[in-house]
C-alpha cells in the first residue's frame, strides 16, 4: 500500500515537473503569429521531412480537416509550401519552406539556450542525473 502510495505520488511529481519545464520551454520562442498548434507541424516537418497532408495529421493526432486549415495559414504566413505528389495526382506533398525552416530552428535555439542556462546552474551530479532521467523518461515515451 505504502509503495502504491509512493509511486503515485512519483507519477504526480513528475507529471507536474514535465507540464511546469515544458511550458516554460514553449515560451521561449522567436515572437509571431505562430500558434502552438502550428509550430509543432512545422516541428514535424522539420524532423520528417515533406509530408501528405493526411500523414501529417497522423503523426500530429489531429483530423484531417484541421490540419487542412493549419496548413493554409502556415501557407499564408510563407512557412510552408505544397508541391504536387509525384506519383498520385489527387494528393499533396508539404514541406517547409526556407523562412518556415529558420523558424523552426530559432525556436529550437531560443529554446535549448534557456534550457542550457538553468542546467550551468546545476552541479555535475544534478546534471549526471538528468542524462539519465532524460533516457528513462524517452523509454517511457516508448521511443
Amino acid at each position: 500500500m505504502a509503495q502504491a502510495a509512493h509511486e503515485r505520488t512519483l507519477a504526480s511529481q513528475l507529471r507536474l515537473a514535465v507540464v511546469r519545464l515544458n511550458r516554460r520551454l514553449r515560451a521561449q520562442h522567436p515572437q509571431s503569429s505562430v500558434s502552438l498548434t502550428q509550430l509543432s507541424a512545422m516541428s514535424t516537418l522539420h524532423k520528417c521531412g515533406a509530408l501528405t497532408p493526411g500523414r501529417l495529421a497522423a503523426k500530429e493526432g489531429v483530423q484531417p480537416p484541421s490540419m487542412t486549415r493549419v496548413i493554409a495559414a502556415l501557407e499564408r504566413l510563407g512557412y510552408v509550401e505544397r508541391h504536387a505528389h509525384p506519383t498520385d495526382g489527387r494528393q499533396a506533398i508539404v514541406e517547409l519552406s526556407e523562412p518556415g525552416r529558420e523558424y523552426v530552428e530559432a525556436t529550437i535555439s531560443a529554446r535549448e539556450a534557456w534550457l542550457d542556462e538553468r542546467l550551468a546552474k546545476l552541479s555535475s551530479d544534478e546534471r549526471e542525473t538528468l542524462s539519465q532521467a532524460a533516457e528513462i523518461i524517452e523509454r517511457m515515451a516508448g521511443r
